[in-house]
């Protein structure tokens, strides 16, 4: 990944007030693979004391669409136009890390992947998968 594309999803990454709140940051960045991970607050919690699905489907959104972004070319932005989640286990532990990988790239249509993992004690659980495809769209100047 060049140095000018990882400045791109990180300042992009710092404008999102939702990652902010949920109390998510960027993980590893490589070309098609970008992860973020969020820690497991007490006010993200659903009413079973496990992380909540919309805590994990938020953040393996943004996994997802920074992997479909660090393919486009500088002039584009991206956004989900569909994506799919199939829950697998229950999110307890300490963080949620999500792991998000281009699939199929494309001019203006990307299909992304986002695998979820709940860690806890340094294991990991897998605990959902998403599946869903990107727009590239222009920057607006």
């Amino acid at each position: 990944m060049t140095p000018q594309m990882e400045e791109k999803i990180r300042q992009s990454f710092d404008k999102q007030s939702m990652m902010t709140t949920l109390g998510a940051r960027l993980g590893h960045l490589e070309t098609g693979a970008i992860e973020v991970e969020a820690p497991i607050l007490p006010g993200s919690l659903q009413q079973q004391g496990f992380a909540h699905a919309g805590l994990t489907f938020a953040i393996g959104d943004s996994a997802a669409g920074y992997s479909a972004l660090s393919v486009m070319p500088d002039d584009s932005e991206i956004l989900t136009t569909e994506l799919k989640i199939n829950l697998l286990a229950p999110g307890k532990g300490d963080h949620l890390i999500a792991r998000g990988k281009v699939i199929k790239p494309g001019r203006r249509l990307v299909i992304v992947q986002s695998d979820v993992y709940a860690v806890e004690d340094g294991n990991e659980t897998h605990i959902a998968m998403l599946m869903g495809t990107t727009i590239a769209v222009k920057v607006a100047t």
